[in-house]
């Protein structure tokens, strides 16, 4: 009876052995799996300078999937999170243009258009690439509502432009509607609608089962659908937009994401940035990150909510956020682009 059990033990080890070993061969171990959270931004597929086509949105959507393709390839388990500044302009021009025939569009109802609409061009574009290299994967777009406090500061003092640009003599009729109007410095007037910070992602069960069931998951698109939660916890939409990398690293920590990928324009982050004395950093700590925003190092309006977002996933128990460009997020995962942050 003993050396029954020993050989059925050493069968087994041998079977464990030849698992890793395969594995190993493939270049990914069990241990080297991970969940990764990838935040695409709304200009990878709206580019500055073009119409912003549905053709060119598509052919934008297809180029910004290679890394992701590679990262599916080495069995890591993908969310991608998307930005929708472009896109959620071009609904309010509309909702601008056709305002004398039909009820303009909430906030929260542009976002939940946009994730269904990106969703599907980001969908269907990595399934295409997904089959064309021989990876069996089903990819799941998820309207996504995050819950925030209706008393969020940002609710009395709203500070996130959004829109068209108007001139100083339209300021007056469209503040008569109830609007915050701004002055964007050197470029215009825009209006300004809140960004509280989000605080729990509704579906982050459903994205969590998903997973575990081997499908690729686009979710919190545009930051997600802005949702307060009433006494009775039933939901209610909020007039608001959520800062994606925001909301990109809450559901990070909330599905027990390994590792957070903030994809944007530069390779890696820099302080005193496009001066003479401009000093790019493979890796930064939390600490530092928090002393280079205080003294103004990274803006409100471009790397500081990612930043912010970084330091926010690192504090909630997350092991590393990487900042880096489309281009270089292969190399990111493999530790040979980007900036690493860590605690």
């Amino acid at each position: 009876m003993i050396y029954l059990e020993f050989a059925a033990v050493e069968q087994a080890a041998a079977i464990a052995a030849g698992l890793f070993a395969s594995l190993n061969k493939r270049g990914t171990t069990m241990k080297e799996r991970k969940t990764i959270v990838v935040a695409l931004g709304g200009n990878a597929i709206i580019e500055e300078g073009t119409e912003g086509t549905i053709t060119q949105q598509f052919a934008n959507t297809r180029k910004s999937l290679t890394a992701i393709v590679d990262m599916i390839a080495q069995g890591h388990r993908v969310v991608l999170t998307h930005g929708n500044g472009p896109q959620a302009g071009v609904h309010l021009i509309r909702n601008e243009a056709a305002s004398s025939q039909v009820p303009p569009s909430p906030l929260g109802v542009i976002v939940a258009d946009t994730q269904g609409s990106m969703g599907y061009m980001i969908a269907q574009s990595l399934a295409n690439a997904l089959n064309k290299a021989g990876l069996r994967k089903e990819v799941v777009t998820l309207i996504t509502q995050v819950v925030v406090d209706p008393q969020d500061p940002s609710m009395l003092n709203p500070t996130k432009y959004v829109g068209p640009f108007y001139r100083a003599e339209q300021v007056e009729q469209l503040s008569a509607r109830g609007w915050i109007i701004k002055e964007d410095p050197g470029r215009g007037y825009r209006r300004v609608v809140p960004s509280p910070l989000p605080l729990d992602v509704v579906e982050k069960e459903t994205i969590r089962d998903l997973l575990r069931d081997g499908k690729i998951v686009i979710a919190a698109g545009g930051g997600g659908v802005p949702v307060c939660r009433e006494k009775d916890g039933s939901l209610e939409g909020v007039d608001a937009v959520i800062d994606k990398d925001r909301a990109s690293a809450l559901l990070a920590s909330l599905i027990a994401a390994d590792q957070l990928i903030i994809l944007t324009g530069v390779e890696k982050v820099a302080i005193n940035f496009k001066k003479p004395d401009q000093r790019f950093f493979d890796r930064l700590s939390v600490t530092e990150c928090e002393r280079f925003l205080a003294e103004g190092q990274f803006p409100r309006g471009s790397m500081g909510p990612k930043i912010e977002a970084a330091c926010d996933f690192v504090k909630r128990g997350g092991a590393e956020v990487i900042i880096t460009s489309m281009e270089n997020a292969s190399l990111a995962v493999e530790g040979r682009a980007g900036t690493v942050i860590s605690a």
